[in-house]
């Protein structure tokens, strides 16, 4: 078989895929392969330079960090997708809908082949928090004391958004609006 024909066949088995996939649906799968691989490279660029380091890996991690990573991530992973304070850099690949909750936006990822996908990432916190749990855990074996200052602060903030939230809802109740 020459080259030509099974590189066509190889599109041919791609396009009916993705036809056969979406359902009628526009679902980026080529965008979802990239951001895949682009999540492969990243992981092993830190992988890599984790290992250069030098420094040794824990038998395994401690529940305590697991804890506080588990809280930083949550905090940061809704700080760069849904906060009104980062939206300029989610607007190059997003379209602002309108008020999320509070100090939160609603928007969606632009219809372009190539901004779709980093849209969704974009806005999606569960899909951003795989990303920054990544960045956190290395940061915490490279730079152990300064990483776990900025995730206290993280856990921190989580806690007053709580309290915040919590103060809100026992104003309601009270005053009754």
């Amino acid at each position: 078989m020459t080259d030509r024909r099974l590189a066509r066949r190889l599109r041919g088995a791609l396009r009916r895929t993705r036809r056969d996939y979406a359902a009628g649906h526009d679902r980026p799968l080529g965008g979802y392969l990239a951001a895949m691989a682009g999540f492969a490279a990243y992981t092993a660029v830190l992988t890599t330079v984790v290992r250069r380091s030098g420094r040794p890996l824990p038998e395994r991690p401690e529940p305590w960090d697991v804890v506080l990573t588990s809280v930083a991530t949550f905090r940061l992973s809704r700080l760069l997708s849904k906060a009104s304070v980062t939206s300029p850099l989610r607007a190059p690949f997003t379209r602002y809908v309108g008020p999320q909750g509070p100090a939160e936006l609603h928007e969606e990822a632009q219809p372009e082949q190539g901004r779709h996908t980093v849209g969704e990432l974009a806005t999606c916190p569960f899909c951003m928090s795989v990303w920054v749990a990544s960045a956190l855990t290395v940061g915490r074996l490279l730079w152990p004391r300064a990483t776990r200052t900025a995730m206290g602060t993280l856990t921190a903030l989580a806690g007053a958004d709580v309290l915040q939230l919590a103060y809100g809802a026992l104003v309601d109740r009270t005053t009754g609006d």
